[in-house]
């Protein structure tokens, strides 16, 4: 039998943060994709597409600046990992297409994105959204 999750207050300002992310996204004219995509490499957080750019976001939710901003957060070791990241997702989408019938999607290139979320105690959530971040 597989293991439970437990919910905790630090995964539950993850998804708030997600969720957050997803609404800017949607609001600045992406499509979102794919969200949570896993392998065995490690997670991407949000696959979209805007035109024909396939774009690879990372989200990071922070409740204040104490430890840095959440941009702070997406570090050169994570940034090289959400490229590996990238290859595999196009991989299985080229894979599923094949096995569907149906033509693999094609992206004129790939972004990195970040989307930072602040959530402060009371308030609104304060949204960035790096482009091209790395």
């Amino acid at each position: 039998m597989g293991s439970v999750r437990v919910p905790t207050a630090r995964g539950a300002l993850g998804r708030y943060g997600e969720d957050v992310a997803v609404r800017h996204l949607i609001e600045s004219g992406l499509s979102v994709l794919d969200r949570n995509w896993r392998c065995r490499a490690g997670e991407v957080d949000i696959v979209a597409r805007e035109g024909d750019v396939l774009v690879v976001c990372e989200v990071k939710t922070r409740r204040g600046v104490g430890f840095g901003t959440p941009l702070d957060a997406v570090t050169p070791v994570k940034a090289a990992r959400l490229r590996k990241l990238a290859v595999h997702w196009l991989a299985q989408q080229r894979v599923q297409a094949a096995t569907d019938d149906g033509d693999p999607a094609s992206y004129a290139e790939v972004r990195f994105d970040v989307v930072s979320v602040l959530a402060p105690a009371s308030g609104a959530a304060i949204v960035e959204h790096l482009r091209g971040a790395f």
